[in-house]
């Protein structure tokens, strides 16, 4: 298997090689003032050859609001009716459909129109911005200033695509397209265009499956939208995942968080009957970190133990919110974590938890002057700056100039650092 994974890859980079910068055509935009960023220069070596690439923008979410039928030919045909399909509504706007969920539609995909134009209904693929090919999206991203971007896919598709009930069909869905991000869209210039592989909620041995499938086609990073195993909580069965993550070097992220499901927050060795819900400290820790309350839950199953080099980011979650979090997060738990021993049996921390969760987790941000002013309560270097193109929260074409707004006044180098540098070395990009 080893021998043909390595023939494909070197097929692949015989068919995608990457353009010279040079030969884009690429439009230079001011930065004012400010200095030249070369701290962050980047070359990447392909096939021998040595190709400087200067990133200074960079943003860490962005999506991809792509018609299915640009890639649901690619699901093999015994599956394709079950695959997600367009349809036009009455209000002259674009809708998917796929069984057990309700109708998808394009209402954030509104970026670049005045805000009294914004409106949930009527939005059409053809003419929204983010909804071309991988060449019209280098074009949109030179209008911004921005050197390249982190893709997810759009906001509803993972949770959407498990509507599907037969694994076998929705797990094809999911590895058709992650197929076409790797061998199409990407192609395009895979410096710049850093599609995150759909992990399918279908249990761990699909997750480790289709995380090797992603590297296999050259994607930068792979998205999980729950704990691998496919519940609410870690078990043991996701090791095989991170360990496979951690050995391969991908990198592993998630847009906001994991969708919610039932069950406990954490399995813990002990859990007693009749207890209310407030008795039960992973409920009471998850609640007090706010945005972070998976983070905790993988530090309180020994995840970050268990395996120390582990690095997750977290999509679109902001900053302004980390300082508080994390004094609270370690207040509470030295107030708990005797009785938590006692009564679950819960493993005592070998670190604090907000340790645990500042060294192994990277947050997203968009428009958060907050969070940027309070940043070193994340950690410069755990924060990434994104502009979530194509949707409303985000100010494309003028993303540069709403950096400079929330960044007055931050020293040079730790803008930097927040714009680029962080994502180049969390996505391996230099």
């Amino acid at each position: 298997m080893a021998c043909a994974r390595a023939a494909r890859q070197r097929a692949r980079d015989a068919l995608f090689c990457p353009r010279p910068a040079h030969t884009r055509g690429i439009r230079p935009v001011p930065r004012g003032t400010r200095g030249e960023l070369t701290h962050l220069s980047c070359s990447r070596i392909y096939r021998g050859l040595t190709m400087p690439r200067d990133f200074k923008v960079i943003s860490a979410d962005s999506h991809l609001e792509i018609s299915p039928e640009r890639w649901t030919s690619r699901v093999p045909a015994k599956f394709r009716d079950f695959a997600p399909r367009l349809v036009k509504l009455p209000d002259g706007g674009d809708g998917i459909i796929v069984e057990n969920r309700p109708l998808y539609t394009l209402g954030l995909a509104v970026t670049g129109r005045p805000y009294e134009e914004h409106s949930p209904v009527g939005i059409r693929y053809e003419g929204s911005p983010g909804t071309g090919t991988g060449e019209q999206r280098l074009q949109e991203e030179d209008l911004d200033g921005v050197d390249a971007e982190v893709l997810f896919t759009s906001a509803g598709n993972s949770d959407f695509w498990r509507g599907i009930r037969d694994d076998s069909a929705y797990r094809a869905v999911v590895r058709a397209y992650n197929e076409f991000l790797g061998e199409e869209y990407c192609a395009a210039d895979r410096d710049r265009l850093l599609a995150m592989g759909v992990i399918p909620d279908a249990g761990a041995d699909a997750a480790v499956e289709e995380l090797e499938f992603c590297e296999e086609v050259g994607l930068r990073g792979v998205a999980l939208g729950t704990f691998p195993n496919g519940k609410g909580f870690p078990t043991p069965e996701d090791d095989r995942f991170w360990a496979a993550a951690v050995a391969m070097k991908m990198p592993i992220t998630v847009h906001v968080g994991f969708r919610a499901k039932e069950g406990p927050l954490v399995r813990f060795p002990r859990n007693p009957e009749g207890l209310a819900r407030t008795a039960n400290p992973a409920w009471l820790l998850t609640q007090r970190a706010m945005r972070a309350a998976n983070a905790v839950q993988l530090l309180l199953a020994g995840v970050f133990d268990r395996f120390p080099t582990l690095r997750i980011y977290w999509a679109e979650t902001n900053l302004g919110w980390i300082a508080f979090a994390m004094e609270h997060l370690d207040d509470e738990y030295l107030r708990i974590r005797h009785w938590a021993e006692r009564v679950f049996g819960m493993e005592p921390l070998k670190r604090q938890p907000s340790d645990y969760v500042k060294e192994h987790n990277y947050w997203g941000f968009v428009k958060d002057r907050t969070g940027v002013q309070v940043r070193h309560a994340a950690g410069v270097d755990r924060a990434m700056w994104s502009s979530d193109f194509p949707h409303a929260v985000g100010d494309w074409p003028h993303s540069r100039a709403v950096l400079d707004e929330i960044f007055d006044g931050v020293p040079d180098d730790e803008r930097d650092r927040m714009v680029a540098g962080n994502t180049i070395d969390f996505f391996h990009l230099e």
